[in-house]
């Protein structure tokens, strides 16, 4: 078996601008697989990648494994073909782009009910790798880009490790720390849920509801949004920034050293938060002195409680809502919710009412 220390599944751009910044970042060798199935596309990200390490002059090394995630026993061929000590699971049968798109009524439907909408579509492929790691029984972490928020706390319930995401509240912690209302070298500490997105892609002058918290240096900002009026995202995903934002904590993590940052979903926990990374390997909070672990967690998880899907100790998942609402007026029996262990099978319920939808 030929092993790596980071594994790359998927193709799409978010996994692209993971592989692009670590051949422009690594100072310390690192050998990369990228996975997929698109063989043309994978040769194009292996010879750009490898290109970039040699222009930045970065010790860096792309390899490829082809790779269909849907088939039977992918995942464990997948992790048996390659051995990784870290994946980074990026693809997805559910793309990012639905947020910017409309014309049809899921697009509609995820508009006015929340991403979490695609929840489910996003934890197909993850769970599947987690239960594949998970069998192997080897000390593997996993980094699940799909919709980490949510869906990490999904794939935790089914029994699986889950060490967090990538992006959505890093993508805040950074924005706020190139912004020139942050005094340089400040401490940014940032607590955001996925659905504090939403405003800053709006005008400053068009954006209200519950800001995410920010602290610098140890100090919490009274108003966000006047604060950081600087700021402004695209309609689009921001993967310039949201893929980018892992790389430093998967350097640090394939060279054994510490890291602090801001990732959503750490060890399954719903939303985002500042976290450090132990030499060990472990992922810690790192709260502000003035807020507890409980109170962060309880502020993260009431998002998904007004609005979206749920994950209850008991491993069982619960649309709430107005995506509640939208979800069970086409499909009644998910009032009650779904054990997450039948996740296949409301996947594809769920995959038959988009197909639907989308030509409507």
């Amino acid at each position: 078996m030929a092993a790596c220390d980071i594994l790359v599944s998927g193709t799409g751009g978010f996994a692209a601008r993971i592989a692009f910044d670590i051949a422009a970042t690594a100072d310390e060798p690192v050998e990369v697989v990228i996975a997929g199935r698109n063989r043309e596309r994978l040769n194009w990200l292996r010879t750009a990648a490898n290109a970039r390490a040699a222009l930045f002059g970065k010790k860096a090394r792309f390899t490829t494994h082809v790779v269909d995630l849907l088939a039977p026993n992918a995942s464990d061929e997948m992790l048996a073909a390659t051995g990784p000590r870290i994946v980074v699971q990026a693809a997805s049968i559910q793309t990012s782009q639905v947020i910017a798109q409309t014309g049809n009524a899921w697009t509609q439907l995820v508009a006015e009910g929340g991403l979490s909408a695609t929840a489910v579509f996003q934890a197909l492929l993850s769970s599947r790798v987690a239960a594949a790691i998970t069998r192997a029984g080897k000390p593997v972490t996993l980094i699940n880009c799909g919709f980490p928020d949510v869906v990490n706390g999904m794939i935790k319930a089914m029994g699986h490790d889950v060490a967090c995401g990538m992006g959505n509240v890093a993508i805040l912690a950074n924005v706020f720390a190139g912004s020139a209302a942050t005094p340089p070298r400040s401490e940014v500490k940032v607590l955001a849920h996925y659905q504090n997105l939403a405003a800053w892609r709006r005008r400053p002058d068009e954006r209200d509801g519950r800001p995410p918290r920010v602290w610098l240096d140890g100090a919490e900002v009274a108003d966000v949004y006047a604060r950081f009026a600087d700021i402004q995202l695209t309609p689009e995903p921001v993967i310039e920034i949201s893929g980018a934002s892992g790389v430093p904590m998967l350097l640090a993590m394939a060279a054994g050293r510490g890291w602090r940052g801001h990732v959503p979903g750490p060890n399954g926990l719903p939303g985002g938060y500042p976290v450090r990374l132990t030499t060990s390997g472990a992922l810690e909070l790192d709260l502000p002195g003035a807020m507890d672990q409980a109170e962060a967690i309880a502020w993260n998880a009431s998002y998904e409680a007004r609005n979206g899907l749920v994950v209850s100790s008991d491993g069982r998942a619960t649309f709430t809502g107005i995506l509640g609402e939208r979800l069970t007026a086409h499909i009644p029996v998910l009032r009650d919710g779904f054990a997450v262990g039948e996740l296949e099978a409301v996947c594809e319920e769920l995959l038959q009412l988009r197909a639907i939808l989308m030509s409507t």
